[in-house]
């Protein structure tokens, strides 16, 4: 192994910070997606009962730190204390405190409610990631531009490395989520047949939102055209998928282009909490926070 290639290295990622506005843009995406949850609909939807009539969260976590079994008797104050760090979290403040907080947010909602989607556990994940991220950013405003001098600490030098490694497993995390997205459709017989999308856009609760029922049923209706939009979306997903190894010159458009597909389906479906929470996740996945302190912007190569 070549110690001195290593150690250039590490070096020049220390030389760079990644608490950048980029970052701080995915986000807000992430806290906006859950805060749209908790202020558009209302405390007893949120906790609808179960199946044997109890209302009220669900509380049979390990951990015993979900905000709302410690506010059980309270969920009116727990909702408006969700809302109230989120709204926080979306303004930017104090990253390095409200990266917990949004965590606990989002832990505590997906472990104590049924009526979570894909983007609720796609954000307790990536808040839980995000907290060696988060702790380590300095400033008070994860919007302010980044530092432009480094003291060259012992602490200086760690934080940027920390945000690195962290947010590199972020990206393989949102990249299994496609890998794994698509893999899975696979292996059901109405992907593998074509006619997938056919039942998705006529389903009575996820279906075409009815405004757009006479562009998007005539399609679907087709046995070409829905075959190809069926399978056209599994071959999207591994295209994301390969956006682990892409060249970062190819990920602008990758992005453009992923948001714009999450977009769709929340026109579509109506997923629109769903659509912002993969919009912040592809941030973090195809963006390009970094900056060097020392240079200006150049690329690193990995």
């Amino acid at each position: 192994m070549n110690f001195k290639r290593v150690d250039d290295y590490i070096l020049r990622i220390s030389a760079m910070t990644w608490h950048t506005p980029g970052y701080g843009l995915a986000r807000s995406l992430l806290a906006l997606a859950t805060l749209c949850t908790f202020v558009f609909n209302s405390t007893e939807l949120l906790f609808y009962p179960t199946v044997d009539e109890v209302g009220g969260p669900v509380c049979t976590e390990a951990l015993g730190i979900n905000l709302f079994c410690l506010l059980k008797e309270h969920l009116g104050l727990a909702r408006v204390l969700t809302i109230v760090i989120l709204l926080v979290v979306i303004a930017g403040w104090k990253p390095r405190y409200t990266g917990i907080l949004h965590w606990w947010v989002c832990y505590s909602w997906v472990n104590s409610s049924l009526l979570v989607d894909g983007g609720d556990h796609v954000n307790a994940v990536l808040t839980l990631l995000l907290i060696p991220v988060t702790v380590t950013d300095h400033r008070r405003w994860h919007w302010s531009p980044v530092a432009e001098t480094t003291s060259g600490s012992t602490g200086s030098r760690i934080s940027p490395l920390v945000a690195f490694f962290s947010l590199k497993v972020i990206r393989i995390q949102v990249a299994a989520i496609y890998l794994h997205a698509a893999f899975a459709k696979c292996a059901v017989p109405e992907w593998q047949n074509g006619t997938a999308l056919y039942y998705w856009f006529t389903d009575p609760t996820f279906g075409v939102t009815p405004w757009l029922e006479p562009l998007i049923l005539p399609l679907i209706l087709h046995p070409f055209s829905v075959a190809l939009l069926t399978w056209g979306t599994i071959l999207f997903e591994f295209l994301l998928f390969a956006g682990l190894l892409a060249k970062k010159a190819y990920r602008p458009l990758m992005l453009f282009v992923g948001i714009g597909f999450h977009m769709m389906i929340a026109l579509i479906h109506g997923l629109v909490t769903f659509g912002l929470s993969m919009s912040g996740a592809l941030l973090f996945y195809l963006g390009s926070p970094e900056k060097s302190i020392q240079k200006g912007y150049f690329r690193l190569r990995i």
